[in-house]
């Protein structure tokens, strides 16, 4: 399918304004002689170079010219171009008109902008906290905090969730029908994805050598990766009791991995039958 012409004109002008941010010294030519006029920065014929690819090819891609690139080859050029996150998200809306698979960096999500930590305590009426793509806990409110025996919410929820004796007896309702269905794929998940993170490796091995939730582990291996926006889980309130939270989950957009967590909590039945899907009226 053919990119729109402004689709063209923005990766042109994003590529553009990249290899303008990258001193050709810097990469391994020789600094510009000033004779003559060039424009700033890597040339597209150096980063033919630097790709390994024929001449010309990045020409067709900055231009627009290349339907789906590969992505060995967006992540390539994204690591010489030294993009962040953000920017991987771009080059891959304007290339492939779709969102990156992957992450461009392994330590993506273990860091946030500190602003995330005063933003999360000003939130009220809902639970809030912030953790990263280990599941560390960054930031917290307090009515999260008032979830807890103590008033002490855990270091690492996904520790907690799955291993922790009082979490799966008295906080996490029914925890090994309710909870670790959902919970477990998705350690399993982010191990896959980042299989080189010592501490969600250094999880999945204590979650499997657990007489708990070791066979439970290893029985939801196959099991499809619920996404946890939007589900609804009993659990008991260490103040208000019994009841059931509902979660909402977004992703940082330049810390793919870290979650923002909004739990609502309310007391007694299932929420099912009070919280239809908000969704536009239909149109004729």
């Amino acid at each position: 399918m053919r990119r729109a012409d402004h689709d063209r004109r923005a990766l042109k002008e994003f590529l553009q304004e990249r290899r303008a941010a990258i001193a050709p010294q810097s990469v391994g030519f020789p600094a510009p002689s000033g004779r003559g006029r060039r424009a700033a920065g890597v040339s597209q014929e150096q980063l033919d170079q630097l790709l390994c690819r024929a001449p010309g090819t990045y020409n067709r891609l900055e231009n627009g010219q290349m339907p789906n690139p590969a992505g060995e080859l967006l992540s390539r050029l994204a690591w010489l171009l030294r993009m962040n996150e953000q920017d991987w998200a771009i080059l891959w809306r304007l290339t492939r008109r779709e969102h990156p698979p992957y992450t461009l960096h392994r330590d993506s999500g273990l860091a946030l902008p500190g602003v995330w930590r005063g933003v999360v305590e000003a939130v009220s009426g809902v639970m809030a906290y912030v953790n990263d793509a280990e599941w560390n806990v960054l930031a917290v409110n307090a009515e999260f905090r008032a979830l807890f025996p103590r008033c002490e919410p855990p270091a690492n929820t996904m520790r907690w969730m799955l291993l922790d004796p009082e979490a799966r007896t008295a906080i996490l309702t029914d925890w090994a029908t309710r909870w670790a269905p959902v919970v477990m794929p998705q350690l399993r998940h982010a191990v896959e994805l980042r299989p080189d993170n010592t501490a969600l490796a250094g999880i999945e091995r204590d979650v499997l050598a657990d007489p708990v939730a070791g066979p439970l582990y290893r029985e939801f291996t196959a099991t499809p990766v619920p996404y946890p926006d939007g589900s609804e889980r009993p659990i008991h309130h260490a103040v208000l009791g019994p009841g059931w939270i509902a979660t909402c989950v977004s992703e940082p957009v330049t810390s793919p991995g870290a979650r923002v967590m909004l739990l609502t909590f309310t007391p007694g039945a299932p929420l099912v039958e009070r919280r239809p899907l908000l969704q536009a009226p239909l149109r004729s």
